[in-house]
């Protein structure tokens, strides 16, 4: 559980070793005056704040910015198990601390090199060397990038979805979907149980509340070690009251459905992805176990449309392109009413800020993700130069420096760069169900360094 966070821009609060470390020797009051010239502003007599109450300093640190939790860990031993104490856990539920709605980011191979390059040969069917997985992490409030390592997770494995504060990877290999599901603060891990019809990349869903998570896999389908087709979906569903459903919920997929691979939103129950061919919008209602295709706006003149969840609503950010029509190109954020079927226009970009946009972009297509009232667009092939961040509560859209850890060459040869929304949490208490259903976790790397 090596996870290390690094700040690419000062931090909007000071790390006092009298604050991290309450269990540090109280200082002589001889001591603490002579530093009190030093130092502006009132001081914290460290003979009082080393005694306080361990609730009291339980009820502190739940209320620390998520980077404290990280830098937390390595302070001691004792500050590193406090992140796993039951006492502090459920005051850190109890209160429900401020909800951040930040971004995490990770540098993947593109579908056709997982195709065309594993290594089959290898035990497992995975890389003999194992990598070092590294996530980014954006704070959009204060514009600053972190970097997150994720060495506990297995060699083979892609990031496919987020939800609850836990980030959902999937086996790169073809066949049953063992997926598992990570906390990056906690660096714990928990495994599903496979699922029962093999595939290659499907699409996946992920819902994940304080009582119950629900996964959906949909498409793909192995029908042969050569071939797929989208035909089928399957779902996983477990809840506190007791009922669970270990992929026995399946269901068929519309026909003629061709949608994009680890590219499923979740929204107040249903799930929605992409279509192409042309363009529409694919729907899944979990508790119906139903599938239908809703109309997208203007299809016929879309160009590279992303669908992203806001504030319970689900959005279609594209770009607009009538050539034959006096309509000038332009960026669009739709948004689906109540009614399921009518979309109606939200937001549209600036044109002097699109023509800068379409300048960098240069038709090679770009990536939207949203969390809350932000929402993050990169462009593909130089995402180490630029990214837009739309803040929708303002109406504001800047420029935003890339991610400093990244390094040059953003988008070159097979890589791109995938978001999810992230919202830290130190807990997830449902995903304990997991282990009286579910078998032991795997250790991939038994036989792999």
């Amino acid at each position: 559980m090596d996870i290390t966070l690094h700040s690419s821009m000062p931090l909007p609060f000071a790390y006092n070793c009298a604050i991290l470390s309450a269990s540090s020797t109280a200082s002589s009051s001889s001591s603490s005056s002579s530093n009190a010239g030093l130092l502006s502003g009132p001081i914290m007599d460290t003979r009082i704040w080393s005694k306080l109450p361990q609730k009291l300093l339980d009820r502190v640190v739940a209320f620390l910015p998520p980077p404290a939790f990280f830098r937390a860990r390595c302070v001691c031993k004792r500050w590193y198990g406090l992140l796993f104490y039951a006492t502090f856990l459920e005051t850190y539920l109890q209160l429900s601390p401020h909800r951040r709605h930040w971004f995490l980011f990770f540098k993947l191979k593109g579908l056709s090199s997982h195709i065309y390059r594993n290594d089959t040969n290898s035990p497992l069917g995975v890389p003999a060397s194992r990598p070092t997985y590294e996530g980014y992490l954006f704070d959009p409030y204060d514009v600053a990038w972190y970097r997150l390592s994720f060495a506990q997770i297995p060699a083979g494995f892609s990031p496919v979805a987020s939800s609850g504060g836990l980030i959902c990877w999937a086996p790169d290999e073809g066949g049953p979907k063992s997926l598992i599901l990570s906390n990056p603060i906690l660096g714990t891990l928990s495994q599903l149980p496979p699922t029962v019809r093999p595939r290659l990349f499907p699409s996946i869903g992920l819902a994940i509340t304080p009582s119950s998570i629900d996964v959906t896999v949909a498409g793909d389908d192995l029908i042969s070690p050569y071939a797929v087709k989208n035909l089928t979906a399957e779902t996983f569903h477990i809840d506190s009251g007791g009922f669970y459903s270990m992929w026995a919920t399946t269901s068929a997929l519309p026909r003629l459905c061709s949608f994009e691979s680890n590219r499923m939103v979740h929204v107040e129950g249903r799930l929605y992805c992409m279509n192409y061919s042309p363009f529409s919008i694919l729907a899944y209602d979990v508790s119906q176990n139903k599938w239908w295709k809703i109309q997208a706006p203007m299809r016929r003149f879309l160009r590279s449309p992303n669908l992203v969840e806001s504030r319970g609503k689900l959005l279609l950010m594209a770009a607009v392109e009538k050539s034959k029509l006096n309509i000038p190109k332009s960026l669009r954020v739709w948004g689906l009413q109540g009614c399921g079927t009518t979309w109606i226009e939200m937001e549209r970009m600036p044109q002097q800020l699109y023509v800068q946009f379409e300048e960098m972009e240069k038709g090679c297509g770009f990536e939207c993700v949203a969390h809350g009232e932000f929402m993050v667009v990169l462009i593909k092939g130089c995402w180490d130069k630029a990214a837009l961040l739309y803040d929708m509560s303002k109406k504001l859209w800047q420029w935003i420096p890339p991610c400093p850890y990244i390094g040059n060459g953003g988008g070159g040869g097979e890589e791109v760069l995938h978001g999810f929304a992230y919202e830290p949490r130190l807990a997830t208490p449902v995903t304990g169900l997991i282990d009286h259903f579910s078998l032991p976790f795997h250790n991939y790397n038994a036989n792999h360094p």
